[in-house]
């Protein structure tokens, strides 16, 4: 196995000898940030950014990572805890990721194990994730990202949002995507509607952002199968952002030992792409993961 992990805190994926993402498996930050492993910057073949790690309007918004605002009380999303008749306030509940094995380590794929560590230092979930760099074109490649979520603990766990906790629409919590905005138009589309009001809160077989000007470019996010589709939590007019929203409406409430799922294809393309295009192009991924399941 090639461990580029012994060398540093970061892991750069590579494809064709183009530098597409770069993991901090170990990042050095503070607590209130809810310390977690992220990719930034992930970049398309041409090199053109297309995430934001810790900008002014949310310091805790960290590239592309696994965050959720609230697990039991405890919260692995970083800033402020959304509580009912108060609204968002700074609580001493932050969590931490912390790398706990190395299963593969390559420039292409990353299997590692995680644990979710509460503020009062229990373990609460093991995570096992993977991550792949895969092919498409010469002007697009996949980030293949698969989490499997277990609670080690011996009572249920609640993964709940700010949504489920009163705060209407705010259902983000999982995956999650803050991609590059640099004050351009940032469109947002679906199957079969365009814009983030209509495709907010809304499970689709694909959603897209496509942003830039000079240095146009296209995300693609496609749910994996077999594992469900989860609500979209979309921004796109003050920032931009994508998540796969575990807890949208109510808690996901898993018990002791038992594993949530779920998997993300990213395609990340060079170009503003139309939604035929987009159609054109899940179809070609789907095709291609199939082999890498």
């Amino acid at each position: 196995m090639h461990d580029q992990a012994t060398l540093s805190d970061t892991i750069t994926m590579t494809l064709g000898g183009h530098p597409v993402a770069d993991y901090v498996w170990h990042p050095r930050l503070p607590m209130a940030m809810s310390p977690r492993p992220f990719l930034h910057p992930v970049r398309t073949l041409a090199g053109t950014e297309v995430t934001e790690s810790m900008p002014a309007d949310h310091l805790h918004h960290l590239g592309v990572s696994v965050a959720v605002a609230d697990v039991s009380g405890a919260n692995f999303w970083g800033g402020r805890t959304f509580v009912p008749s108060r609204g968002p306030v700074q609580l001493p509940n932050h969590g931490t990721q912390q790398h706990h094995q190395w299963n593969t380590c390559t420039p292409t794929t990353i299997h590692q194990e995680l644990r979710w560590i509460g503020p009062d230092g229990t373990d609460l979930v093991r995570e096992r994730r993977r991550i792949a760099a895969l092919p498409v074109h010469d002007d697009a490649w996949v980030l293949d990202f698969g989490f499997a979520l277990t609670n080690v603990t011996s009572e249920p766990l609640a993964f709940a949002s700010p949504a489920t906790n009163g705060r209407p629409g705010a259902g983000y919590g999982g995956f999650f995507w803050r991609a590059r905005h640099g004050g351009r138009q940032i469109r947002v589309l679906g199957p079969d509607r365009t814009g983030e009001r209509r495709l907010h809160g809304q499970r689709t077989a694909w959603l897209a952002l496509t942003g830039g000007s000079t240095d146009p470019w296209t995300l693609i996010f496609v749910p994996g199968q077999p594992h469900p589709i989860d609500p979209w939590f979309v921004r796109s007019r003050d920032y931009a952002g994508v998540g796969s929203a575990l807890a949208w409406s109510q808690p996901l409430l898993v018990s002791p030992g038992e594993c949530v799922r779920r998997r993300i294809l990213t395609v990340v393309a060079d170009g503003r792409l139309r939604s035929r295009e987009v159609a054109e192009i899940t179809d070609t991924v789907a095709a291609i993961t199939a082999d890498a399941d």
